[in-house]
């Protein structure tokens, strides 16, 4: 990807959304202008060889700065890339934050696992009316969890899951056998035998051209009567039709972080829909959170300007 040629030179120009100091500094050997996603482009377009890119940029922005002449690397500070991987071509590299948000989201995935088994939202309701409202509610413990994308943030809901005396199977796009240190993961050949099984699906899949609607009227009528369904991906996974009309028969319940569509409109009837949790996509939006990203993005950026192997790099089979 050029970054050996890019090392033996001095300065190597890096884009960034925020100053240097504000991402904790820049490596030895490179040089930085602020670009916030707007235009005009900095002056040294012609010349930069990595951005970072800012949040919420324009698809017609993106596609203009990756055809930048020198361009070699985008990176992200987030660990979706669908907004921007369709505007980047085979000449410029495109790297993801992976692992800067596992925390934040997996334990936004096990608060949520917590808040519905035990009922929580009724009991807010209850709280909001002033009226004394018991049920009876489930535990956590003895529940069955399936991971559906199992990658670095689904290999954290489930550290964070140990000790709550559940069960966890791991689904991802490829079957990997157990191993020392490794649990099994089986391939996504192997998802419609599983949902039956699962108390609570967790959906941590990227959004590809295989997951995109993924979860239809026939994954959820797979799911078992009283199932948890738990959104952490992206909205385009799920129908939101199927998942409606779901949720309206009372069979299973549901906790989102994300919608389709997203922001989520006043008066969208999946506001008002039976069993469901929705946050406003705030898995990853906590105190310290940008601060693990631009470590990452510092990380990268050493590696760039050493000419070492990037990580997180997004290929033709997607992330």
């Amino acid at each position: 990807m050029g970054s050996e040629d890019a090392a033996s030179m001095e300065n190597i120009r890096v884009w960034l959304p925020e100053p240097p100091e504000e991402i904790g500094g820049l490596p030895d050997g490179l040089v930085a202008d602020v670009w916030t996603g707007d235009e005009p482009l900095p002056a040294s377009k012609d010349e930069v060889e990595v951005i970072v890119l800012p949040f919420g940029a324009r698809p017609d922005l993106i596609r203009a700065v990756a055809s930048l002449p020198r361009l070699r690397l985008i990176q992200l500070r987030s660990a979706g890339a669908e907004s921007v991987a369709p505007y980047v071509g085979k000449s410029v590299t495109l790297c993801n934050a992976r692992g800067a948000h596992d925390p934040a989201t997996s334990e936004w995935v096990v608060g949520v696992i917590f808040a519905q088994s035990r009922a929580l939202p009724d009991f807010a309701r209850s709280q909001r009316a002033g009226t004394w409202q018991r049920k009876m509610s489930r535990m956590v413990a003895g529940q069955h969890v399936l991971i559906v994308g199992y990658g670095s943030i689904g290999a954290a809901v489930e550290r964070r899951l140990q000790g709550w005396e559940v069960t966890i199977e791991r689904i991802a796009r490829r079957a990997r056998p157990a191993t020392d240190g490794a649990p099994e993961v089986r391939g996504m050949d192997e998802l419609a035998d599983a949902l039956p099984g699962a108390d609570v699906v967790v959906l941590l899949v990227p959004v590809t051209d295989e997951t995109r609607g993924l979860v239809d009227a026939d994954f959820l009528a797979k799911m078992k009567d009283g199932a948890l369904l738990v959104n952490a991906a992206r909205g385009s996974i799920v129908d939101p039709d199927a998942l409606l009309a779901a949720l309206d028969s009372g069979r299973i319940t549901a906790a989102l972080d994300v919608t389709s569509p997203e922001p989520l409109p006043d008066g969208h009837p999946l506001w008002s829909a039976p069993g469901v949790l929705i946050t406003p996509h705030v898995g990853g939006m906590v105190e310290g959170g940008m601060d693990r990203a631009h470590a990452v993005v510092r990380a990268q950026l050493a590696r760039y300007a050493k000419g070492e192997p990037l990580q997180n790099v997004i290929g033709d089979q997607g992330y």
